[in-house]
């Protein structure tokens, strides 16, 4: 079957029965037998032939789309055997937002650690735009991040959750008493962001002409620093994706568009070049970390 389909994958890549044979070291006659076998055995007709010339059918289409993730996959999954025959592990390299304060991530490496003490992971964290790098480069296999731009047919964009950005900050402060506050009502209360320093310009201006906050940004190194400053008075901090209660001292507040929810979404991102076993696994016991919760669409 896996012969068929790469067969078939060949005949529609060269659009040619003949080079196809070339390419796969078979005769025409034979190779255009394996594609009426592969009809067969999928029970519809994959092309339809036109005396020397042929077109797909609109299950043709479709059928050699899916082909190509399952033969890329079956050659993913033997590359990782033999990677683990020769004594090496297979390795998985993961990416989460920076800012994120969910606990989903964590729980989701920890459920995939216990099911495969083989595999070797990778973890960073980066702002979006480091994280997108990685992913667009190859470094990177999976990531949980925000969406902020056009989802792109060459990934996979599963959103996971919309989520509240919410204002942490000192539970002393007027505003740590309120259900909720609008991003215009803290312009004169610093926004403390986490943020690399060759990412600060692009994050202030995310968040200034994106999200709408208005006043003075403080960046930061990572969300314990954050809090430091938090708790001591010095901003709120700007805190992504919720999470478990927060820290002695800080309060939560969500913050508010137009008298709404400012909902974001979070998605798990990966390569459809890239969808090998582990990583749609993983990409699975991460989706299930996340409770059912409203999408923005």
């Amino acid at each position: 079957m896996l012969k068929q389909l790469k067969y078939f994958q060949s005949v529609v890549y060269h659009r040619s029965f003949s080079k196809a044979a070339e390419e796969c070291f078979i005769s025409q006659s034979a190779i255009s037998q394996q594609v009426r076998a592969l009809e067969e055995e999928v029970g519809v007709t994959l092309l339809r032939r036109e005396g020397r010339r042929f077109s797909l059918t609109p299950a043709g289409e479709v059928f050699y789309q899916k082909s190509l993730s399952i033969t890329a996959d079956w050659e993913r999954l033997c590359q990782e055997m033999r990677q683990m025959e020769s004594g090496g592990k297979a390795r998985l390299r993961l990416g989460c937002l920076r800012s994120y304060g969910g606990p989903e991530f964590h729980r989701a490496v920890a459920a995939f650690s216990e099911r495969h003490s083989n595999v070797e992971l990778h973890l960073t964290t980066g702002s979006h735009e480091e994280l997108y790098g990685l992913l667009v480069s190859g470094q990177a296999d999976l990531l949980l991040s925000d969406q902020r731009r056009a989802f792109s047919e060459g990934y996979y964009n599963e959103i996971l959750a919309a989520r509240p950005y919410q204002a942490e900050l000192v539970a002393r402060h007027p505003i740590a008493q309120r259900e909720a506050v609008a991003g215009e009502e803290l312009k004169d209360f610093p926004c403390i962001i986490v943020s690399s320093a060759e990412q600060w310009d692009t994050e202030r201006a995310y968040y200034r002409e994106i999200v709408g906050l208005q006043g003075e940004f403080l960046p930061v190194g990572s969300l314990e620093e954050g809090r430091l400053l938090a708790v001591g008075g010095k901003g709120f901090l700007l805190l992504e994706g919720g999470g478990s209660e927060p820290a002695a001292g800080l309060r939560r507040v969500p913050l508010l568009r137009n008298g709404k929810p400012l909902l974001h979404n979070y998605c798990a991102f990966w390569s459809r070049e890239n969808s090998g076993y582990y990583v749609e696994e993983f990409a699975e016991l991460l989706g299930k970390e996340f409770p059912e919760t409203p999408k923005i669409t």
